[in-house]
């Protein structure tokens, strides 16, 4: 009875001080929260409220802050007519900072007007934002809060990725097709690559030697020479059951391995899988969601999770399968989606 007992306690003891599951964080465009999903039970486990327009979202290198960027401009989008749209709530942009352990908003920091998305320097001091409204590029220090820098991008910037050693950050630039290289510390333009129509995001290779652009209204990811800064390419991306807007790349990540990036084709409803060594599409993942955005991947690299803005929700997609093992309804716009480490 005894030596039970001591098991048991054993046991206790080390489920107590097991490391906690991995958790999905996603914004919500329209209802101004951050939803927070377990991936393993597929549940909603609670709502942050953030403020207006929570869109790009990342944790912190350490892990303990989730930021998300929030916007006072009021929300366009296809068809609408933005000079009938009301005036911007400039006091609403900025970077909410949410504490993890506590799942609250602690505080807000300076981003540049109407921040959409942004991406951290290597030591995790700077947050680089793009400022569609103004295209421009803000350097936030995130001890202080503020913006201590700026550098002028192409027009409507959009996606940002900082390189793997931290010396540039790419911005995509819908309105002029290319994607603007600065230097992260001159804060300077070193050169213009262009790309297909209206790139949204920007993904590094593994050896950091190239970088991929996903082309939303030109239905390719291009490929970048990131040593010369040049195009090398189109890969077309195309569902195998096309939708009448055909696919429209949006967010991009890596395999594990960094053989294959993996897609999300917003109103094309797929997930498209690149083989980068070929530079083709080999495998279309339909059905997964209505405007899938937002990407991220398990940690395994097993499942792809994506944030689905028109269908309300946030699928859960086996590669291997390639069957969508879970849809969690979380309601609004889901538009950004990452994992805990």
């Amino acid at each position: 009875m005894v030596r039970r007992l001591a098991v048991l306690v054993v046991a206790l003891s080390a489920a107590c001080h097991r490391a906690p599951s991995p958790l999905l964080y996603v914004s919500d465009e329209d209802t101004g929260v951050v939803v927070i999903i377990d991936p393993v039970t597929a549940k909603v486990v609670q709502r942050i409220p953030v403020g207006k327009r929570p869109r790009g979202l990342q944790l912190s290198r350490d892990g303990r802050s989730l930021y998300v960027a929030l916007s006072g401009s009021p929300r366009g989008g296809p068809g609408v007519d933005e000079s009938k749209l009301p005036p911007g709530d400039r006091s609403a942009d900025g970077i909410g900072v949410v504490d993890v352990a506590t799942r609250t908003l602690v505080r807000t920091i300076e981003s540049g007007q109407d921040p959409e998305t942004f991406d951290q320097s290597p030591d995790g001091k700077t947050l680089y934002v793009s400022n569609e409204e103004t295209a421009e590029l803000s350097v936030v220090d995130i001890a202080s809060g503020k913006v201590r820098g700026r550098a002028k991008v192409g027009q409507e910037p959009e996606g940002v990725t900082v390189s793997p050693d931290g010396a540039v950050v790419l911005v995509t630039s819908e309105a002029q097709s290319e994607v603007t290289v600065v230097d992260a510390k001159t804060l300077v333009a070193t050169a213009h690559v262009p790309t297909g129509p209206r790139p949204r995001s920007v993904v590094f290779a593994r050896d950091a030697k190239t970088a991929y652009a996903m082309d939303e209204a030109g239905h390719t990811v291009t490929v970048i020479d990131a040593v010369a800064w040049k195009p090398l390419g189109d890969i077309p991306v195309r569902p195998n059951s096309p939708m009448f807007m055909g696919a429209r790349p949006m967010g991009g990540v890596l395999s594990r391995d960094g053989t294959q990036l993996y897609v999300s084709t917003g109103r094309g409803g797929a997930l498209s899988i690149i083989d980068l060594a070929a530079r083709k599409q080999v495998r279309s993942i339909d059905g997964i969601g209505d405007r899938p955005w937002g990407i991220a991947l398990s940690a395994d690299g097993a499942t792809v999770y994506t944030a689905n803005g028109t269908s309300h929700d946030v699928t859960m997609t086996e590669l291997a399968s390639g069957n969508v093992v879970h849809r969690v309804a979380i309601g609004g716009l889901p538009w950004g989606v990452v994992l805990s480490r």
